[in-house]
């Protein structure tokens, strides 16, 4: 709980990963991906509540292991690769948690997100009376760096001019990290969105906290991070 408001957070995962299969049970440091996430919010020191949302009996046992229960499993509507994750949280909500004043989505893809974090985002949701706070990390290297190409590939005009300057002069870019997303449940409810409005904030979260396994070498540089990191397993 969090100054008298209750607080769930919601797990979304679904068994129809096509680039690396099944990647929310496949292991990671001897435990199953959605592992990881599950016991960050349990051992949060607001959070009331943990729900996973899952379309996979496979996850469902799974997140069994690790004490959480499924009343039943997603529907296959909220499962294919258009359902939003704005779309499953208003699902849990308005079946599960019409007692919850602020939601907390936390994607099992992001194992190196820690209790701490989600606390101090919280903290953050409530000094800033906010209506949600989503976290971000630096970017690796500044976008005016990046652009498109032409058919041909030229680079005539790739760089542009604002970024002709010394790397340390450049200004510091963040990016979405998806590792954790605390809104307010009913306005959530009632907009059906994640709004990024002018009472939503920034939680700045280190790159190495930021990993996203989308990918095999993703799930294979999390396996390095954890072995050479002091990241408490």
């Amino acid at each position: 709980m969090l100054f008298g408001k209750k607080v769930m957070a919601v797990i979304p995962a679904r068994g129809g990963s096509k680039r690396l299969p099944r990647k929310n049970i496949l292991p990671l440091a001897g435990k199953p991906l959605i592992g990881w996430t599950i016991e960050a919010a349990q051992q949060s020191q607001y959070i009331d509540e943990v729900f996973v949302s899952t379309d996979c009996s496979d996850i469902a046992d799974a997140a069994a292991s690790f004490g959480i229960r499924i009343p039943k499993l997603r529907a296959a509507e909220l499962s294919g690769d258009t359902a939003t994750s704005a779309s499953v949280l208003v699902d849990v909500l308005t079946t599960y948690g019409k007692h919850i004043d602020i939601v907390v989505l936390l994607q099992p893809t992001s194992p190196l997100r820690r209790a701490e974090h989600i606390d101090e985002a919280l903290e953050m949701f409530a000094e800033k009376q906010a209506s949600s706070v989503i976290s971000v990390t630096p970017c690796e290297h500044s976008p005016l760096w990046a652009n498109t190409l032409p058919e041909d590939r030229s680079l005539f005009n790739f760089i542009r001019r604002e970024a002709s300057v010394r790397s340390q002069d450049l200004p510091q870019y963040y990016r979405l990290n998806g590792a954790i997303y605390a809104l307010d449940a009913r306005q959530l409810v009632r907009s059906g969105n994640i709004d990024f409005n002018l009472n939503a904030f920034a939680y700045v979260m280190e790159t190495t906290n930021s990993i996203d396994i989308d990918v095999q070498l993703d799930l294979d540089f999390a396996e390095f991070c954890l072995s050479k990191l002091p990241i408490p397993r």
